[in-house]
């Protein structure tokens, strides 16, 4: 068995700290097994570096080894790119597809934001992990594969779990083994030695000189909060490389391609979203659906009290918060009070005749027929492309603002504007 500094070596792992050196100590000892396994840590550390050991030092190393980003596939092809799908299965499949477990059976199969699958398709991985079967899209036979799954994820499992978007027993079943890899900001010794590494290959790279820290500049660098990890540490060795033409490098210089502390970079969660964030586009037709069949329900009731009731005066303020909420009026406080004439009707005269029941317990109402011919046809499909337009609009085409409005996922927005052709 090789050594943990022998593998660090071979794959180009830079660091000595003790968080770094168990997980490294973790993946070599798992790796002749074919337990699953789960890798944790924050974006930028360096996940994937984790499965590459436990293949190498597999007895699955001369099979195959694909690497999935599950956060990048749209929702609705993602079961067609992992199981396949049959011809015929769904619009555009014209011939029939191998997908991933089929193809690398016998091998490794690293699955990367893991906790960014839908809900249907932890289904069908929990079904590989206990059986090693599946069923492509459109398929009705079962199929056996072989393969190893190492996943990783940037996502708090137990808050995934708890508001329901990721199987608590698919998470159990795939952390087996739970392999951590510790943040750059824990790895302090380290943060030097790295951007040191990075300043060489880029010297290497761009036949240039290499850069170097001052005294004073160093422990800068090492105290800085490096939200992005080692990716962020990465870019920014680059950007001085490329950008400076001194190749030693004081504090000022520095500091001036740090970004401010208090800033957050993309991979860094934000606040919780509230209990109702509309997560898919069904629930913000519904809510529309609802809140327009409710304000219709109310102005029916509101005209058919108005044509039963003779006391116009009586009328307004017995069904004054009703009135408010179907017109928005608002109180001015201000102002003095003053009694708004909602509705004008004719003086009741004697040509006027009251309501009469007919035998099939209908009443002609000719303020019924009004509303009828105004009320509009309700689609959905119209009502979608609307909210997606308007929003797209808003926001001048930046899918994640928009995403974000319409509280959906971006994939499913993609989704949204190929369907449409937007």
């Amino acid at each position: 068995m090789e050594t943990v500094q022998s593998i660090k070596q071979r794959l180009s792992i830079i660091g000595n700290d003790a968080g770094l050196n168990r997980a490294v100590e973790k993946a070599v000892r798992v790796a002749p097994t074919d337990i699953s396994v789960l890798v944790t840590g924050e974006s930028g550390v360096g996940k994937e570096s984790i499965p590459k050991i436990i293949h190498q030092l597999s007895h699955r190393k001369h099979g195959k080894y694909i690497a999935v980003n599950c956060g990048a596939i749209p929702e609705g092809t993602i079961d067609s790119e992992l199981f396949g799908h049959e011809k015929g299965a769904f619009t555009g499949a014209t011939q029939t597809r191998s997908g991933y477990f089929e193809v690398a059976d016998g091998g490794t199969i690293f699955l990367d934001e893991v906790g960014e699958l839908p809900l249907t398709t932890q289904v069908r991985l929990l079904r590989v992990l206990e059986n090693g079967e599946f069923i492509k899209v459109g398929s009705s036979s079962v199929q056996k594969t072989n393969v190893r799954i190492v996943a990783a994820t940037n996502v708090n499992m137990y808050e995934a779990i708890e508001k329901e978007k990721f199987r608590e027993d698919l998470y159990y079943r795939l952390s087996t083994i739970e392999i951590h890899l510790p943040a750059l900001r824990k790895r302090k010794n380290d943060i030097h030695l790295l951007f040191r590494k990075f300043a060489s290959d880029f010297a290497l790279k761009y036949k240039m000189p290499t850069i170097r820290l001052e005294e004073n500049a160093v422990p800068a660098l090492i105290d800085y909060r490096w939200s992005g990890n080692v990716r962020q540490l990465r870019n920014v060795a680059e950007q001085i490389s490329v950008l400076e033409s001194s190749r030693m490098i004081d504090l000022i210089t520095l500091q001036t391609y740090l970004p401010s502390m208090g800033s957050n970079l993309p991979s860094v969660l934000g606040k919780d979203k509230p209990q109702s964030d509309f997560s898919t586009e069904r629930e913000i037709l519904y809510k529309v659906l609802f809140d327009m069949k409710g304000d219709l329900n109310d102005l029916k009731k509101l005209t058919m009290e108005l044509m039963q009731n003779d006391n116009i005066g009586d009328f307004q303020k017995n069904n004054e918060s009703l009135i408010q909420k179907i017109y928005n009026k608002k109180e001015e406080s201000p102002a003095p009070e003053k009694e708004t004439e909602v509705f004008s009707l004719p003086a009741k005269t004697e040509e006027n005749h009251p309501i009469e029941y007919v035998e099939n317990n209908q009443v002609d109402y000719p303020y019924v027929d009004a509303i009828e011919a105004e009320e509009e046809t309700l689609s959905l499909h119209d009502k979608e492309l609307e909210l997606i337009k308007k929003s797209l609009d808003r926001h001048k085409g930046k899918r994640k603002l928009a995403a974000d409005e319409l509280g959906i996922s971006e994939r499913t927005l993609y989704r949204k504007i190929k369907q449409y052709d937007l």
